[in-house]
């Protein structure tokens, strides 16, 4: 049993025995404060030999009583004086640390190096995507076939919902202002044009790419880096299976081929909402836009728009599946590593489409 922590004074000397630890203080700690306060000025001898036991917070409050400094006249045993040495020995102030003033060229630099350590790490993950598929070409037997559809099931088809939605109020958002700018030149007829070329070409693509990134590829993330903090990773390599042949190729191909679907789907949503906002806004007939969207809007665009989901699809798939892979056994990595999927997905997808449009401004653009 432990003896409470008690405090007597007599005849000039404050007597101290008993357990003077947190566990035995807590219950009465105000009451032993309010004894201790009147002594702080007094010329006493402070007597702690009687003490059984004393821990760092019992050494801090009689510290901070006796105004951080040792008294005049004390007793106490070697064993508890060194306990209250400790004490002393701290500071009483701790000092904040010297902010650090990062150079914007030394952060910028710093940022290209992280960049391109990441760059380097998807390039061997793709190399090792193609010793994959080189090695499942000369055993088929080893193919995943139920990973592969189980992606193109989670990535395709669960995201025709919210993609037609987008698509259909991008579509009779673009119809409703273009039309409010023609109608006064009286350039009616152009809104099939614009809907076609901004829709099939541009918009369609990169909307599509961006829900993707924000929600498969951060899926993916999160699923391989639940995977790494669980061990199941490291479980898949002891028994001597691939970790990129059963967990990240059948989520690139899936991406892959189910992006181009998506962005095929969602192109034919948003002019369907474009077609009713036009018939709404300028008295345009289903039968008239459907009639001249052929002529308005040539075949090579819809090429190129699935050219860019086929593209978009590998990019946000490969770079989710990367950062999964260098997720650390912490909650916190999980959450940045995600992070950093979406937006390099995102980043990169907006790139690409720039590249798009530079190698293919000369295709599908009709002449005036």
């Amino acid at each position: 049993m432990s003896a409470p922590p008690r405090l007597h004074v007599e005849s000039g000397r404050v007597l101290l025995s008993g357990h003077w630890t947190l566990a035995a203080m807590l219950p009465d700690l105000t009451g032993l404060q309010a004894q201790l306060a009147p002594q702080r000025s007094v010329d006493v001898v402070w007597d702690l030999s009687a003490l059984s036991r004393l821990d760092s917070a019992a050494a801090v409050l009689l510290w901070r009583t006796w105004g951080n400094a040792w008294p005049a006249r004390l007793e106490i045993s070697p064993l508890h004086r060194q306990v209250i040495e400790r004490v002393a020995e701290l500071p009483h102030e701790i000092a904040m640390p010297p902010a650090l003033r990062i150079h914007p060229i030394e952060f910028i630099g710093s940022l290209l190096l992280k960049a391109g350590r990441n760059l380097q790490g998807m390039i061997v993950l793709f190399g090792q995507l193609l010793l994959d598929v080189a090695f499942l070409f000369k055993h088929p037997a080893d193919i995943p076939w139920r990973e592969f559809t189980a992606n193109i099931y989670k990535s395709g088809a669960q995201a025709l919902p919210v993609t037609a939605l987008v698509g259909f109020l991008i579509g009779i958002t673009i119809s409703y202002l273009s039309a409010l700018q023609l109608k006064s030149f009286g350039a009616d007829i152009f809104i099939v044009n614009i809907l076609g070329i901004s829709i099939v070409r541009e918009l369609g693509p990169v909307l599509v790419a961006v829900l993707v990134a924000g929600r498969s590829g951060s899926a993916m993330t999160a699923q391989i880096g639940v995977m790494r903090v669980t061990e199941e990773i490291d479980a898949l390599s002891t028994m001597g299976i691939s970790r990129t042949i059963r967990v990240v190729l059948p989520k690139i191909i899936g991406l892959t081929v189910a992006m181009p679907l998506i962005v095929l789907w969602a192109s034919a949503v948003a002019l369907l909402g474009g077609m009713l906002a036009a018939m709404l806004q300028l008295d345009l007939s289903f039968s008239y836009f459907i009639e001249s969207l052929p002529r308005a809007l040539p075949v090579a665009n819809l090429f190129i728009g699935l050219g860019k989901g086929l593209v978009f699809g590998f990019v946000i798939s490969l770079v989710a599946c990367y950062f999964g892979l260098h997720v650390k056994p912490n909650t916190e990595s999980l959450s940045s590593n995600t992070t950093s999927a979406v937006v390099t997905a995102i980043t990169t997808v907006i790139l690409a489409d720039a590249v798009f449009a530079i190698f293919t401004r000369h295709i599908g653009v009709p002449q005036l």
